[in-house]
């Protein structure tokens, strides 16, 4: 079997709050259907550490976050510390928000895990996807998560097939990936760590892990 699509391949789980739900799991895509509930669970967890706001019971906000008043956020959903929210974001329900990340304005977010550090700062759309520690997302890039047919997203990878038995599915992206401006990531993208993607690229598939992605078929390995 190819390496490159576990979750051991992709995060290092001590940055993120996550670690409980992603550790139980092989593969990243496993943990979807559990992001809700692990959130919720989280959320009145943390009220013990007096460490968080709760503008709703399920909405933890670190204290050290800045949330600007524009945006919308729905619960359950965590917010960690240093972290900041710009005007108009739009957190949909069941999301996680790392330390120190930079949410910016008019991006939307649903279902997803943001590990620490991250920074999705411009129009962008992020669902029912886990974006790696230190990764970044260009101005424009979105998550595609739902195929034209309504069909369950397969995983490819070379040769291999992953059927994850979901209709909605984003993308995966390794820690340090970068995502050029204007991007689109099909459903089911897996992205390695340290990876590059060109700006405008349509991604299908996985993408190894320390490469740059110049469009459709063109991946050369880092040097």
């Amino acid at each position: 079997m190819k390496n490159g699509i576990k979750i051991s391949d992709l995060f290092d789980l001590s940055h993120t709050a996550a670690k409980p739900l992603l550790e139980k799991y092989e593969y990243p895509w496993q943990a979807l259907p559990e992001i809700e509930s692990f959130l919720t669970a989280l959320c009145d967890a943390l009220r013990s550490t007096g460490e968080y706001d709760y503008p709703a019971p399920d909405v933890a906000i670190h204290k050290t976050a800045k949330i600007h008043p524009s945006a919308n956020i729905a619960g359950p959903c965590v917010i960690g510390a240093g972290a900041e929210v710009r005007p108009c974001a739009f957190l949909r329900g069941s999301v996680l928000i790392g330390e120190r990340c930079v949410i910016g304005n008019s991006c939307e977010f649903k279902n997803a895990i943001i590990f620490d550090d991250s920074q999705v700062p411009h129009f962008n759309y992020v669902g029912d996807s886990i974006l790696g520690y230190h990764s970044h997302m260009g101005a424009g890039a979105v998550t595609s998560n739902v195929k034209g047919d309504r069909s369950n997203v397969v995983i490819k990878n070379g040769d291999e097939r992953f059927e994850t038995g979901r209709y909605k599915v984003g993308a995966f992206l390794g820690d340090r990936a970068e995502i050029g401006c204007n991007c689109v990531l099909n459903p089911g993208v897996i992205i390695g760590r340290e990876t590059r993607v060109y700006p405008l690229t349509m991604v299908r598939g996985v993408i190894p892990a320390r490469s740059i992605c110049k469009g459709a078929g063109e991946v050369v390995e880092k040097y």
